[in-house]
C-alpha cells in the first residue's frame, strides 16, 4: 500500500544501566543528520529526565513517531533500562504508528532481538497487516487519514481561547507562521495537531511541525516553509520573533500577534462574525467536533465565494488572479478589504 512505502524506516535506541544511550539498529539506513535529530527527540538522553511514552513530529517532509518504554525486570533485556522504537514515514497518522510501535515494543521486550520486529515490519510493509496472539494484531487499513485529522478537539481550543480563536483561524487562512509553546510536549502536540482543522478546505497537515527544538538545523528546515504550525517546549522561543507571526503561550492562554504581522492580521467586522460563529458552534453541546469543523468550513467557503467576483483569468490563462481595482471599487470596510487582499496573496492569486 502507498502509505507503507519503502520510505518507512524502523529504528531502535537503548539506554543501558550505565546511563549510556546506544543507537542499536536501523532499517533501512538513515542519514547522520536524521539520526542526530531522532536521538534528540527520544527522551533517553541524559538531559531529558522525563520519559514520554509517545511523541511525533516532522522534519523536512519526513514524519517520525517514537514510542519509549521502561524495561521490566522480567524482560530478557537485562542491561537495558529503557528503549525507544522509532518509525519514520511520509504520512501523518499518530494513532496508526503509535499502535504499531507498541506491538514492536512488546516483541522487543520478549525476544530482545530485532528479528521478530523485522518480520512484523516487513509484513506490514508488504501486506498492511501483522498478526500475533501474544503481542496483538495490527491492520493498516483500520487507520484512516481522515480520522487522524479529526482526532483533536476544536471545542477544547475554543473553550480555552474563546473569540481569540479567530486570530488562529485568520493566521491559518493567510498561511502565517504560528508558534505554540507549552512546557509539556503532550499538550503541545494535542493542541498543534488540531489547528489545521480550522482550515479544513485545505486538509493540509504538512504545515504541522509539532515537536521542534531550537536547534540550527531544525530551525533552518522550519524557516524554509512559507507558513506553519510549530510546537516548542522551550520558553526561549518566545524571544525568537523571527520565527513567528502569531505566538501562542498555551500555558498562560495568551495569543500574541508579532508587530510585523499586525497589518495583515488587522481584525474587523468580518473577523467578528467569524469569531462569533466559531464560538457559538463550539459551545453548542449538541454539536460534535466534526460538526464544528463543518460549520467553520462553510463560513470559509462563503469567504472564498465573496472573493470570486474580484478574480479574473491570468494573462497566461493558467489560473485566476485578483483584480485589485475591482476589489477596491466594492468599498468593503478597510479591514475586510485588507483581509481579502492578503487571502488572495496566500492563495497565490496576485498578479506578478
Amino acid at each position: 500500500m502507498k502509505i507503507w512505502s519503502r520510505e518507512m524506516r524502523e529504528i531502535s535506541e537503548e539506554k543501558d544501566t550505565n546511563g549510556e544511550v546506544l543507537w542499536v539498529w536501523c532499517y533501512p539506513s538513515t542519514t547522520a543528520t536524521l539520526r542526530n535529530l531522532l536521538l534528540r527527540k527520544c527522551c533517553l538522553t541524559e538531559e531529558n529526565k522525563l520519559h514520554h511514552p509517545f511523541v511525533f513530529g516532522q522534519y523536512r517532509r519526513t514524519w517520525f513517531y517514537i514510542t519509549t518504554v521502561e524495561v521490566p525486570d522480567s524482560s530478557v533485556l537485562k542491561k537495558v533500562t529503557h528503549f525507544s522504537i522509532v518509525l519514520t514515514a511520509k504520512d501523518f497518522n499518530p494513532e496508526k504508528y503509535a499502535a504499531f510501535t507498541r506491538i514492536l515494543c512488546r516483541m522487543y521486550l520478549k525476544h530482545g532481538s530485532p528479528v521478530k520486529m523485522m518480520e512484523s515490519y516487513i509484513a506490514v510493509l508488504t501486506k498492511g497487516i501483522c498478526q500475533s496472539e501474544e503481542n496483538g494484531s495490527f491492520l493498516s487499513k483500520d487507520f484512516d487519514a481522515r480520522k487522524a485529522y479529526l482526532a483533536g478537539s476544536i471545542k477544547d481550543i475554543v473553550s480555552q481561547f474563546g473569540m481569540e480563536t479567530v486570530i488562529l483561524h485568520t493566521a491559518l487562512m493567510l498561511k502565517k507562521r504560528i508558534v505554540v509553546y507549552h512546557p509539556k510536549i503532550e499538550a503541545v502536540q494535542e493542541f498543534t495537531r488540531t489547528l489545521p482543522a480550522l482550515v479544513w478546505h485545505r486538509q493540509d497537515w504538512s504545515i504541522l511541525h509539532p515537536y521542534v527544538h531550537l536547534d540550527a538545523d531544525e530551525l533552518e528546515a522550519l524557516q524554509m516553509c512559507p507558513g506553519y504550525v510549530a510546537g516548542f517546549v522551550d520558553l526561549e522561543v518566545s524571544n525568537r520573533s523571527d520565527l513567528y507571526d502569531v505566538f501562542v503561550n498555551l500555558a498562560d492562554s495568551e495569543i500574541t500577534i508579532a508587530p510585523l504581522a499586525k497589518e495583515a492580521m488587522t481584525m474587523g467586522k468580518l473577523h467578528k462574525e467569524i469569531g462569533q460563529l466559531i464560538v457559538q458552534s463550539a459551545e453548542d453541546p449538541e454539536k460534535s467536533d466534526s460538526q464544528v469543523i463543518q460549520d467553520i468550513s462553510l463560513k470559509t467557503k462563503e469567504i472564498f465565494t465573496n472573493l470570486a467576483p474580484f478574480s479574473e483569468v491570468s494573462d497566461d490563462g493558467e489560473k485566476r488572479v485578483l483584480n485589485y481595482e475591482a476589489l477596491k471599487q466594492r468599498r468593503f470596510p478597510p479591514a475586510t478589504e485588507n483581509f481579502l487582499y492578503h487571502l488572495a496573496a496566500a492563495e497565490q492569486m496576485l498578479k506578478i
